[in-house]
């Protein structure tokens, strides 16, 4: 029995692989994927490999997960190098807890090769840091439902230090604005959402809360990044949100200036 590798393949961008899941590609046997895998990366597959497309189309499943499991199984009985290669990290918003549990069910050998997911590309593609100790302690990482229990994503856990990435915000921001004021979130908290990070396809656009609901649907994938992070006006923000809380001082190199870029 073979091996099956769970790859990352990235945000987009090929350069972006590990040189591990280079490695595994250019040897790979079988090669499944999502349909959020780009076209460059599955360039980098070995050409005699039997490339199969598992993804979904217009939101429509070519596969369930349970076939997509059973296909694993059946082709680790006789391939040596099978890989199972996930948009972004494997391991987020990916369904690798299924993928995993019907490997081991079935005693067949598996790796994890980790990618770098959606929101570290997003945030690298739009210059922001997810974290800066002035103004963002936390990220949460979560995705959008619109199902009856889309309450059950604890909205209080989001702060003003919270950095909030949202996968899939789906195909008007009207939702996720209005579930945002509902959490209490000021109106001109800063956002920004990006489609199709680190590819040639990129785009970029910046925005409120308050004015979300009003912004013109990206491609997807897209992912949206809320906080006070979310600026290329982190400096202005970052005092005006020091200077708002009576008793702190805000940290010297607030004011220490530095280059701004002009808001797009």
């Amino acid at each position: 029995m073979g091996k099956v590798y769970l790859v990352g393949a990235g945000p987009g961008d090929p350069e972006l692989l590990t040189l591990k899941a280079v490695r595994i590609l250019a040897c790979a046997n079988i090669v499944l994927h999502d349909s959020l895998v780009s076209g460059e990366v599955l360039a980098r597959v070995s050409a005699g490999s039997n490339i199969i497309d598992v993804g979904k189309r217009c939101g429509r499943k070519l596969l369930t997960q349970d076939e997509i499991n059973s296909l694993l199984v059946s082709y680790a009985a006789s391939n040596e190098v099978v890989v199972r290669l996930k948009g972004g990290d494997p391991l987020i918003f990916g369904r690798a807890g299924e993928e995993l549990e019907a490997l081991r069910e079935a005693g067949v050998e598996f790796e994890i090769v980790p990618g770098i997911t959606a929101a570290i590309g997003a945030a690298a593609a739009a210059g922001i840091s997810l974290t800066d100790r002035r103004i963002a302690s936390q990220i949460l990482f979560s995705t959008f439902s619109r199902r009856s229990d889309a309450d059950a994503m604890d909205w209080g856990a989001v702060t003003p230090a919270t950095t909030l990435v949202l996968y899939m915000p789906g195909p008007d921001y009207g939702g996720v604005a209005q579930r945002l004021r509902e959490a209490g979130l000021p109106s001109e908290l800063p956002c920004v959402i990006v489609s199709n990070a680190t590819s040639s396809q990129q785009q970029i656009r910046w925005t409120t809360v308050a004015t979300l609901a009003h912004e013109e649907k990206l491609p997807a994938p897209a992912l949206l990044i809320v906080g006070r992070v979310a600026t290329q006006r982190a400096q202005e923000i970052t005092a005006n949100f020091w200077a708002e809380r009576e008793g702190f001082v805000a940290p010297a190199e607030i004011y220490s200036g530095g280059v701004e870029r002009p808001v797009s």
